[in-house]
């Protein structure tokens, strides 16, 4: 992508009413626009983030079996008075009349509407187990929608809904289920910690994902030595206490929450007649786990965990780009690079602007934080190629023009 060519502004101003680093940075970056409260377009570079995660996402749920679908944003009630969750989720549930007196809903969460698809197609053990989940849009009307791409009133989630004949097989389904998870943050760039959790209007209880991060709303006790962490909602246990797992010690700490899964048992199943024959021919509600993660809150996550005082430092699976690539007064020669390395299937931002200073041009590679920053220049020349360094600013190198594809390609 050139950006002569492309909608990419970036500014050196905060936003007024930015109240996070990701809402900052992002906004300065050019990746997303604020329309409202809690409402974030995500421009051209944010989209790019995002598909990166949402590909990575969507690869590790088919791996664990699960098939993907697309549901309904709008909801009628009578399918949520089932559940008698209609009143229940009235608080942060944007609920409306249409032009035909009808009640509706905009989908906040999607367990009533998998139920009854899964109640119409599947009646028999041999169908179980099954896995369904889709990324969409949700709604939820915050009380105080606030840091950024953190908590907003419309957002992109991947949810998940399991299905089993019993709990044995549900147990086992999710752990493969946490392991799928770990996996995916992990390619994402970001390590995460699986907490012990309130289950809130879903469960009586839940599992977290949580990223350790200053800027984090959440606090967490974990142990120092073991896998035990605790959200302070339910804690039992403070800072500096012995781990009651091992002989470890207990660390407090701030965190983002990524992603949670919740035990539902046959909780709405029952509540909808959700049954199926079991193997002695007898009628049960099937047993039910959801998983969810934040998508676009993964985005802004990564934002508040990998940046500088210069702008973001994306981890490489989910960069806008692999390379910034910068002329500087060298555009014939920067075009050769640029088609060279697009050849080799590398993902290139060219900073082929020619009324921009270079002092701008470096300011804005720092700012939009792709891995790798290329630079043509006359300096470069005299000193035997291009310059190529880092985000990170700890690695410099001279390389010869004809060895830059292969330079980059063994770095990725």
């Amino acid at each position: 992508m050139k950006r002569s060519k492309s909608l990419i502004k970036t500014y050196k101003e905060t936003p007024a009413d930015s109240d996070s680093i990701n809402a900052s940075l992002l906004a300065r970056g050019g990746f997303v626009e604020k329309h409202m409260a809690g409402a974030y377009a995500l421009l051209p570079l944010g989209f790019s983030v995002y598909s990166k995660i949402e590909n990575i996402i969507r690869d590790e749920m088919n791996k664990v079996e699960g098939q993907e679908l697309l549901m309904n944003v709008l909801q009628p009630r009578e399918l949520w008075e089932e559940t008698g969750r209609w009143s229940k989720m009235s608080e942060v549930m944007y609920q409306f009349k249409d032009s035909r007196n009808k009640e509706i809903g905009l989908g906040a969460t999607h367990e009533e509407q998998i139920i009854d698809i899964v109640r119409h197609h599947i009646s028999s053990y041999k169908d179980l187990p099954i896995s369904l989940y889709q990324i969409q849009t949700k709604f939820r009307n915050e009380p105080r929608a606030k840091s950024g791409l953190l908590r907003g009133r419309e957002f992109i989630m991947k949810d998940m809904y399991s299905f089993h004949i019993d709990e044995a097989d549900f147990e086992k389904y999710y752990q493969e289920v946490i392991k799928a998870y770990f996996r995916a943050f992990s390619r994402c760039g970001i390590e995460t910690k699986l907490v012990e959790a309130s289950g809130g209007v879903f469960s009586e209880f839940s599992h977290e994902f949580q990223a350790l991060a200053t800027s984090g709303e959440d606090t967490i006790f974990y142990c120092n030595k073991c896998d035990f962490a605790q959200n302070r909602e339910i804690a039992k246990v403070s800072e500096g206490d012995k781990c009651p797992k091992c002989d470890g010690k207990i660390v407090m700490a701030n965190s983002i929450e990524v992603g949670n899964i919740f035990p539902l048992s046959n909780k709405y199943s029952s509540q909808m007649n959700a049954k199926v024959l079991n193997s002695e021919g007898k009628e049960v509600a099937m047993i039910m786990g959801c998983y969810g993660i934040g998508l676009t809150r993964l985005l802004g996550t990564a934002v508040e965990l990998f940046h500088d005082d210069y702008g973001i430092i994306w981890p490489k699976n989910i960069a806008p780009f692999s390379v910034n690539l910068i002329s500087l007064n060298k555009n014939e020669e920067t075009e050769k690079i640029y088609k060279e390395l697009l050849d080799a299937g590398i993902e290139v931002l060219y900073d082929d602007r020619e009324e921009i200073t270079a002092g701008e041009k470096f300011a804005d590679a720092d700012l939009i934080g792709c891995p790798i920053t290329i630079v043509v220049s006359e300096r470069s020349f005299k000193s035997g190629g291009v310059e190529i360094a880092n985000r990170k600013k700890t690695e410099k190198k001279i390389i010869k023009i004809d060895e830059v594809v292969k330079y980059i390609k063994q770095l990725k």
